[in-house]
């Protein structure tokens, strides 16, 4: 049966989602979006034809008006690659109409691209160039907060999520796509696997296991970092760090509490509070109490 990949190839005017957004369909089921509504049922149900049959790839420019029940005014180029497995990673030129070997220019023109420029149709060639560095999110936790975190980010194309707790039963089967978890019986022996410029959030079920990793963490460099807990629990592990020897400057790196007390506490709550600092600061910020 394969895979179908759907790409936004160019978008005119006022549109759900951006050149360069992609989706996924199986006989199984879908993974991401290019938009939802009536757009995305009528792109995943041709997917689901090419699945079932013929043709393997196609392209087509589709309004978004009244003919899909829209009124965004604008308009979407989309092509429809059918896969027996999809590749990884995905050549940057495929043939959509054309045969025979990639053209020598065309390959040179594609290489030159920056990563993560918008794909292009090129005399019946795809030009896609690889996707910009994902940023790298290590959640060290799998309890119901780790859990609504990774849940919640890992649709999200531009995060790698690296998840880590001591017990490997946590973590859900099937994982969400683009999450390595890693089950360890000493996580803070893993610190100095992540890179620097990674951002944390400490979720454990264990406050010495938590401040180990924030120990860790400060001798090892990072982005952000974000320690779930009280304002109590934060006093606390300030003055812990300050007597193993860290400087004030680099404890108030760490943020906690985490989140936004105005969603309330519930896990999913505190997930959506802590993503969204995420994404609109560049990493993980203390939680700003109001009243």
């Amino acid at each position: 049966m394969g895979i179908v990949r759907i790409l936004v190839l160019e978008t005119l005017g006022s549109a759900p989602r951006e050149a360069g957004t992609a989706m996924l369909v199986t006989a199984e089921g879908q993974e991401g979006t290019i938009g939802g509504g009536a757009l995305e049922l009528m792109a995943v149900e041709r997917a689901q034809a090419m699945l079932a049959g013929w043709p393997s790839a196609q392209e087509a420019r589709i309004p978004l008006g009244p003919a899909l029940g829209q009124c965004c005014g604008g308009a979407v180029r989309l092509v429809w690659e059918r896969f027996e497995a999809l590749p990884d990673p995905l050549p940057p030129v495929r043939p959509l109409m054309a045969e025979g070997p990639v053209p020598p220019a065309l390959a040179a023109r594609a290489a030159a691209l920056p990563a993560g420029a918008a794909p292009r149709l090129e005399n019946g060639w795809i030009i896609e160039p690889s996707a910009s560095p994902r940023r790298p999110l290590w959640v060290w936790g799998a309890g119901h907060v780790g859990r609504a975190i990774v849940q919640v980010t890992a649709p999200l194309p531009d995060i790698a999520i690296t998840w880590v707790d001591l017990a490997p039963e946590l973590f859900p089967d099937p994982l969400p796509h683009g999450v390595t978890a890693i089950p360890a019986a000493t996580p803070q022996a893993l610190v100095a696997r992540a890179p620097r410029d990674a951002d944390h959030l400490i979720l454990t079920r264990s406050h010495a296991l938590d401040l180990e990793l924030c120990h860790a963490l400060l001798g090892h460099g990072f982005a952000s970092c974000g320690l779930i807990g009280s304002a109590t629990k934060a006093a606390r592990f300030r003055a812990r760090l300050t007597a193993l020897g860290h400087g004030a400057e680099a404890i108030a790196r760490i943020a906690c509490p985490i989140g936004d007390p105005s969603l309330g506490r519930h896990p999913q709550a505190i997930a959506v509070g802590v993503v969204a600092t995420l994404l609109s600061h560049g990493g993980v910020k203390q939680e700003r109490r109001t009243g």
